[in-house]
């Protein structure tokens, strides 16, 4: 490992504990009018048996009665065919379809796409974005990730890491970080090494910083943000806290083969900012009469920096 890793281990990786609720709420209340705000996301596709749950934690231990650390909670729904919309609503969440934030705009499938159509649907100061599949939902994956942002303001990103348990074996979820994303970064982006969870979906970031980056629209989001951020602002001005568990819904082999896909096109796209031959990937079933091809295309698309786009632009100046 790097020598400036390793010092960016020892200053810039921290545990929840380490910023509790009453020195967050401080440090926001000493600032007063200029005080940053905090918009959590929460994008959605079909979610409707966790959804819920998530937003009423959060409602009810960060935005509620004496804990006003969140200003603001959204639920961007990705075009759903189930209650997600519903169920987040009833809860307390703002429901915003993705297609509302920029009309003009088709949107394209892909949680990348309703993270960058986000930025135009909310209006914090700090953006949280949280996966909707969360379970067994704890307040400390928001506050521990936006603690630092509202207590050092060198620090400009902050992602969440956390033990990713697979059924009943503990340490073992994150396939596509460790076969994919962990060894193209220490290849090719060393001064990333030290994200325990760089795919990992809980993180946070000033709105200044998010509004330059572009958004890769799939599965390549958090991978093409990280990248970026480094060469934006620097290593120093990432940070990662310790969270402690997630548990969610687990992708099957096929499913986590594309997104391998997509994560790779995300990379060679920063390395080279070439083309592929041929974006597809081609994965195997079987069928009646043995082994049957299915191709799907790999995510190639990218969203320019929300502060380019001119609905962006006149809704900050009004």
């Amino acid at each position: 490992m790097l020598d400036e890793v390793e010092r960016w281990l020892e200053h810039r990786s921290w545990s929840a504990d380490d910023r509790p609720l009453d020195r967050l709420l401080a440090a926001k209340r000493d600032t007063g009018d200029t005080g940053d705000t905090v918009s959590v996301v929460l994008p959605a596709l079909n979610e409707e048996a966790t959804v819920g749950e998530i937003v009423t934690v959060i409602r009810r231990d960060l935005m509620d009665g004496a804990v006003p650390l969140v200003d603001e909670l959204v639920v961007l729904d990705s075009g759903s065919t189930d209650r997600t919309a519903e169920v987040a609503a009833a809860a307390g969440a703002t429901v915003v379809h993705r297609d509302a934030p920029l009309p003009r705009l088709p949107a394209l499938p892909g949680k990348g796409e309703v993270l960058w159509r986000s930025l135009l649907a909310t209006g914090g100061d700090i953006v949280c974005f949280i996966d909707a599949d969360l379970r067994e939902f704890d307040a400390r994956f928001v506050s521990g990730v936006v603690g630092p942002l509202l207590t050092d303001p060198e620090v400009r990103l902050v992602k969440g890491m956390y033990d990713r348990p697979l059924g009943d074996a503990e340490g073992q979820g994150g396939r596509v970080t460790e076969l994919v994303a962990r060894p193209l970064l220490n290849l090719h982006w060393p001064l990333l090494a030290g994200f325990v969870q760089p795919l990992g979906g809980e993180y946070a970031a000033r709105r200044s910083l998010l509004e330059r980056l572009p958004f890769p629209v799939g599965y390549g989001v958090e991978l093409g943000l990280l990248v970026d951020s480094l060469h934006t602002v620097g290593l120093d001005a990432l940070a990662q806290v310790d969270i402690g568990v997630r548990k969610h819904r687990h992708q099957d082999g096929q499913a986590l083969g594309r997104m391998a896909a997509a994560i790779y096109r995300t990379a060679q796209l920063r390395l080279a900012r070439g083309h592929l031959v041929r974006p597809r990937l081609t994965q195997f079933d079987r069928g009646e009469n043995g082994f049957e091809p299915r191709t799907w295309a790999v995510d190639t698309e990218e969203r320019p920096p929300m502060i380019e786009v001119p609905e962006y632009a006149e809704r900050r100046a009004a």
